[in-house]
C-alpha cells in the first residue's frame, strides 16, 4: 500500500513540476525574444522553484494512503513513470497558463502604454 501512494506522490510531483518549469522556460524565453527583457529575472525564477518544491513536495508527502490503492493492480518494472496522460495534462495546463501569463504581460502593456499615452508621454 505505501509503495503505491508513494509513486503515486512522486507521479503528481512531477507533473506539478514539469508544468510550472515548462511554463516558466517558455515565458522566460519568450519574453526575452519579444520584449528584449526577460519577465522573471534568475533571481525570481529560483524563488519560484523553491517555493513550488517546496509547497508541493509538503502536500504529496503528507497525502495518506487508501485502502483502494490495494485494489488497484501494480505497476510493470517497464512502465514509464510519465505517462500519456501525464503528459497531455503537463501539455494542457501549460497551454493554459501560458494564455494566461502572455495575455496579463501583452495586453497589460497594451493597456500601459495607452494608459501613459493619453497622460501626454513616459513617466520616469
Amino acid at each position: 500500500m505505501w509503495g503505491r501512494n508513494v509513486y503515486d506522490s512522486i507521479s503528481k510531483f512531477l507533473q506539478f513540476q514539469l508544468t510550472v518549469n515548462v511554463v516558466a522556460v517558455i515565458v522566460a524565453f519568450t519574453g526575452a525574444c519579444i520584449t528584449q527583457d526577460s519577465p522573471l529575472k534568475a533571481v525570481q525564477m529560483l524563488w519560484v522553484n523553491l517555493i513550488m518544491d517546496t509547497f508541493a513536495s509538503l502536500a504529496l508527502a503528507t497525502e495518506p494512503p487508501s485502502e483502494s490503492l490495494l485494489l488497484r493492480k501494480p505497476y510493470g518494472r517497464n512502465k514509464p513513470l510519465i505517462s500519456r496522460t501525464m503528459m497531455k495534462n503537463i501539455l494542457g495546463h501549460a497551454v493554459y497558463q501560458l494564455t494566461i501569463i502572455f495575455t496579463l504581460l501583452f495586453a497589460g502593456q497594451l493597456q500601459r502604454q495607452s494608459v501613459l499615452g493619453g497622460r501626454g508621454g513616459e513617466r520616469g
